[in-house]
């Protein structure tokens, strides 16, 4: 049976969710209303997913996503009130796998569970390529054994894209729709900015990201 821990102070919104996991989803399910609570849960529990609220009256969720992100890997999908572009960026940069805004439809939010959990199990847990490793389960890259300092959703999700893909030319548009979970406005300045991030980074690995002009990008050796 498949552990989840849901993080939500709304004692209605706890008790409905927590009934239809169960329910419907067949899942183990963990309950904590506060921060406090959260972390004595994944200290002792081993978890394979959590839902994850943000406004909690111990601090901020996206705070703790963050001292997660330090030492597991756990799929982590965010359900918040805060529903505006700024507010899922936010998420997905601080490393959630997936944001859904309240309300949501229950049959979409077991949906987006399933489809994190399938994704969880096809990882592997490196990627070498040279001197550059991926490590998945704590989304690092490693140049000559060296942490090269990738921000934990936007630039090593978009690298483990390019790795996957290599030699392939790949549009700002498919980028952005993969890493950033939704289709991309008119200005692809996010694309560029996390691309021009990743060559520096990269500069030691005896790999580049070459733009294809009016086509892409393509990661490929020197």
């Amino acid at each position: 049976m498949r552990n989840i821990l849901l993080v939500e102070d709304n004692i209605e919104i706890q008790l409905v969710n927590s009934n239809m996991l169960k329910r419907r989803g067949g899942y183990n399910v963990y309950l904590a209303m506060n921060l406090e609570e959260a972390r004595g849960i994944v200290a002792n529990t081993d978890l394979d997913i959590i839902l994850l609220d943000i406004t909690l009256p111990d601090g901020s969720g996206l705070d703790f996503l963050a001292e997660l992100r330090q030492e597991k890997n756990v799929p982590v999908l965010i359900l918040s009130a805060h529903g505006k572009i700024q507010d899922k960026l936010k998420g997905l940069e601080a490393g959630s796998d997936d944001y859904l805004s309240k309300p949501y439809d229950n049959d979409e939010l077991l949906l987006r569970i399933e489809s994190l959990l399938r994704r969880a199990e096809q990882i592997p847990d490196t990627i070498t390529k040279g001197a550059l490793t991926l490590r998945i389960n704590s989304n690092q890259a490693f140049v000559n054994g060296k942490d090269i300092g990738l921000s934990p959703n936007i630039e090593f999700s978009l690298l483990n894209i390019f790795v996957k893909c290599e030699n392939r030319i790949l549009s700002s548009e498919y980028l952005y729709e993969e890493v950033w979970g939704q289709p991309m406005a008119e200005d692809d300045n996010a694309v560029r900015k996390a691309v021009t991030r990743l060559r520096t980074k990269l500069e030691k690995s005896g790999y580049t990201i070459t733009t294809e002009h009016g086509r892409g990008y393509r990661f490929e050796q020197k």
